[in-house]
């Protein structure tokens, strides 16, 4: 990777426009797209193939990773949302394959924090989505239009947020999740688990995903079981972790919800 001016551009897809504002300290790959006016700020990276429409605002300390598509008028890596913050150098990082439609905006973590906010690879964020300070995304998520995530929260592996879906700092929303259009999330929500309304309360196994990324039959049955343990025998979250390891062994799945209840400090939805 090396620095490059604005005056730089190449004759194929991958272009610089000329009009484009960027920072002599940012490092920008070969094969990367730039808009015009878009401006790419100081201690800003991007990796090869990455491709960034008009009128777009990348800030740093950010790095970007490889293949991804970021839309118009998003703004990605600027300062956190918190008072408290007093222009620390803290970070964005964000891995390959990721789309960020129009009117995105991810922000940089905090000291008080993490002092990063990471999203990993193969997400979605459809426009005016929203990623705060501090915020853990995995892999694969879907974030749908509005849907915005407050401070310090973590999202697993292919969740997905519906429209207008928000949720409270500090929670954490597990892998394979789905949260209903304008649900208002205030506490966990386990892996598998779909969710919806004001607040937020459980509403089953999220079996339509599970069955779109090859879950058995069979793994579903019993994760439904788990199911019941946690949501329908009124037990506190340590008397169901403990009948929920009697059935790790017969479906692995299943320690994915006990990994989970062990770490909730929120509480989760029910």
């Amino acid at each position: 990777m090396y620095c490059r001016d604005d005056q730089h551009r190449r004759e194929d897809r991958f272009v610089i426009d000329k009009h484009a504002l960027i920072d002599p300290s940012a490092r920008i790959a070969e094969n990367v797209h730039i808009g015009p006016w878009t401006l790419i700020g100081a201690n800003v990276e991007i990796d090869e193939g990455t491709w960034i429409g008009p009128h777009a605002v990348i800030q740093g300390p950010t790095r970007i990773g490889k293949d991804n598509k970021i839309y118009q008028f998003a703004s990605i890596g600027e300062a956190p949302q918190d008072k408290r913050y007093k222009d620390e150098p803290t970070r964005l990082e964000i891995g390959d394959r990721n789309i960020f439609r129009e009117c995105c905006t991810i922000h940089r973590g905090t000291v008080l924090g993490r002092e990063v906010t990471k999203i990993g690879n193969d997400n979605l964020f459809m426009a005016y989505t929203h990623v705060a300070h501090d915020c853990i995304v995995g892999n694969q998520t879907i974030f749908a239009n509005n849907a915005s995530i407050a401070g310090h929260v973590s999202v697993g592996d292919y969740a997905h947020l519906g429209g207008m879906v928000g949720v409270h700092q500090f929670c954490s929303i597990g892998a394979h999740s789905f949260a209903a259009g304008g649900a208002i999330i205030f506490k966990d929500v386990p892996p598998f688990v779909t969710v919806s309304g004001y607040p937020a309360e459980a509403h089953g196994l999220n079996t339509v995903g599970l069955e779109r990324r090859g879950y058995s039959a069979e793994a579903i049955l019993a994760l439904k079981r788990a199911y019941k343990v946690i949501f329908r025998q009124s037990l506190t979250i340590q008397e169901a972790i403990s009948e929920l390891n009697s059935m790790i062994q017969e479906i692995p799945e299943v320690k994915l919800f006990t990994d989970f209840l062990s770490k909730s400090e929120r509480g989760i939805v029910r």
